[in-house]
């Protein structure tokens, strides 16, 4: 069984799964769905389309350069079985599932921390801005030109006699 990896979005494409496109040179294109075929007919760049792995690669996004990722890499070579090299492969699998997780930890906290300068300036200017929706009456008091100013609205006698007989 060959799992393949598709052209577009390198998501992997399970056997019977998928499209196949062969261009005129011979040159073989697989896609794990007809979402990436089409935004290939369409010649999108991949590393332009945010969902892609090409993106979030070159965005930052996902670990790229790891030496843990690259132990459980896939060998095309057949190797002859030896019982010390097995023994310690499984006895370095869970030091290097440690390993990973505390890079990946680290990984997600260097991108949160961009994060939370850009919401706390953000938080800033937003306090700036309705800065007198914040300050305490003691101010407003004060200082009389940080209030609106009043407008007088005049109510006709007539009108209210009327809404109360409205309301009995």
């Amino acid at each position: 069984m060959r799992l393949e990896k598709c052209w577009f979005c390198s998501s992997t494409v399970y056997p019977g799964h998928g499209i196949q496109f062969v261009r005129n040179d011979a040159k073989i294109f697989r896609f794990c769905r007809s979402k990436c075929h089409k935004n290939f007919k369409m010649k999108r760049n991949p590393r332009k389309v945010k969902w892609t792995k090409a993106y979030r690669r070159l965005h930052g996004k996902d670990m790229t350069q790891d030496s843990a990722f690259e132990f459980e890499r896939k060998r095309n070579r057949p190797e002859r079985y030896d019982r010390n090299l097995a023994e310690n492969v499984l006895k370095a699998i869970p030091k290097i599932a440690k390993i990973r997780t505390s890079r990946e930890e680290k990984h997600h906290k260097e991108r949160m921390k961009d994060k939370k300068h850009k919401e706390r300036r953000e938080a800033v200017k937003e306090l700036e801005q309705g800065i007198s929706l914040v300050k305490a009456p003691s101010v407003f008091q004060q200082d009389q030109s940080l209030t609106l100013p009043k407008i007088a609205v005049k109510v006709s006698q007539p009108q209210l006699e009327e809404n109360h007989a409205m309301e009995e």
